[in-house]
């Protein structure tokens, strides 16, 4: 999975292109590492546990959140920064979110990174900035935890032919570029919404 995205995009366009409030949020673009704050985009209520009001679909809008959810009880990561991915939509750390839309968020992204196979003339690591050719801001499906930290972290699938080529076990869920597939990530029940987990195609993806 990748540890490192980028978001060449301002809060304005995020707000245009994802029909959300840019909110407070002063973001002007730039590069996003583990443990450091990103816009997302949300349907839900901050900092309030429970499902909302019956009926009631709240406004999409952009919010800064910390990349990297902190682990359960007395877990840590080697890192020093929270959980990152969610690998097992299933696992008991993260159904409970999942299955409340409320606490679905789109992760707007430019690109995301990930290390190569083989080593560049110096002896480094390849490494590839990958993005979509179909939608150059593109949303990752995410998910937020109302925990004393405000955070997030990205939903993966098994990698598509070009991230499998690049040696990945996984990728980064991106969600198709129409408004229908947004929304239901943020409003649908989880049945349906899950069902946007998968690889996207590899016709469609860039990489540099």
């Amino acid at each position: 999975m990748t540890a490192l995205y980028r978001l060449d995009s301002t809060s304005a366009d995020i707000a245009r292109a994802f029909n959300a409030r840019a909110g407070e949020d002063p973001w002007a673009g730039g590069q996003i590492a583990p443990g450091g704050f990103a816009p997302v985009v949300t349907a839900g209520r901050d900092f309030i546990a429970g499902p909302r009001p019956a009926g009631k679909l709240l406004t999409a809008r952009i919010v800064p959140r910390v990349w990297g959810v902190p682990p359960p009880g007395p877990l840590s990561t080697e890192a020093g920064y929270g959980v990152l991915s969610v690998r097992n939509a299933d696992s008991p750390f993260w159904i409970g979110n999942l299955r409340n839309a409320e606490f679905r968020c789109l992760v707007p992204a430019t690109a995301f990174l990930v290390p190569g196979k083989g080593k560049d003339r110096d002896g480094r690591r390849l490494r590839h900035w990958v993005g979509c050719a179909d939608q150059p801001l593109f949303a990752l499906a995410g998910v937020w935890k109302d925990s004393e930290v405000p955070s997030f972290a990205l939903l993966t699938c098994p990698p598509n032919d070009v991230l499998q080529m690049a040696g990945r076990d996984a990728m980064p869920a991106i969600l198709p570029a129409n408004p229908e597939a947004r929304d239901l990530w943020l409003h649908g029940d989880w049945p349906r919404a899950r069902q946007l987990i998968r690889p996207y195609s590899a016709a469609m993806m860039t990489v540099r």
